[in-house]
């Protein structure tokens, strides 16, 4: 999730947003409500919470699972049925 701040709060708040960033935050940096710059890890790789870590594992131990839908088997060539 990208968050807005001034150049004011960037400058002010600086050790605070490398470590936001360092966790995977991003900020877009205004000076009189425009948009100036970006600030973006420099990897792609975000280091989770732990609370952010077990939502992630209940996210995909319930992709695992499915949800019943009553929808019978999806694949394909079921759903791009050509006349």
């Amino acid at each position: 999730m990208t968050k807005t701040i001034s150049l004011r709060e960037a400058n002010q708040g600086f050790a605070r947003c490398i470590r936001e960033v360092e966790a995977g935050e991003e900020f877009v940096i205004t000076r009189k409500g425009q948009p100036v710059a970006r600030l973006i890890p420099i990897t792609k790789r975000r280091i989770l919470t732990p609370e952010q870590e077990a939502a992630l594992a209940r996210t995909r131990a319930r992709m695992e699972k499915g949800w019943p839908i009553g929808a019978g088997p999806l694949d394909r060539d079921s759903l791009h049925e050509r006349e």
